[in-house]
């Protein structure tokens, strides 16, 4: 059994959406990986599934490190509705602060000043 049909009958268990360390605690020796970190590969899987197949995946993403199926996501309250990864604000990359030049008098200010 893959781990996203692992994933699938845990989701389906508890109709509600749950993190990454959640499902790995709950499918316990069911999941397929021998890796050290299951977590990451649960994670790892759930997002390539959701990125390759879009709106076809089975699996919604309902906030960071949060996931359901998409048919309960579907059918849940307002309150608890997920939120598609392409639907996601996009963040801008941060700028870093132009560098000021340094003047005669900043060289002074730091003990750099010719004593004359």
């Amino acid at each position: 059994m893959s781990t996203l049909a692992v994933v699938e009958d845990i989701l389906r268990e508890t109709a509600v959406p749950m993190s990454v360390r959640e499902i790995v605690e709950r499918a316990g020796v069911r999941l397929p990986s021998k890796s050290k970190t299951p977590d990451t590969v649960v994670a790892r899987d759930l997002s390539m599934d959701i990125k390759k197949k879009g709106e076809t995946s089975l699996f919604v993403r309902t906030s960071p490190g949060r996931y359901t199926l998409r048919a309960l996501a579907s059918g849940t309250s307002p309150n608890a509705q997920a939120t598609p990864m392409s639907a996601l604000p996009a963040r801008k990359p941060a700028v870093a602060a132009p560098a000021r030049p340094t003047t005669r008098s900043d060289r002074e200010a730091e003990g750099g000043g010719f004593a004359g």
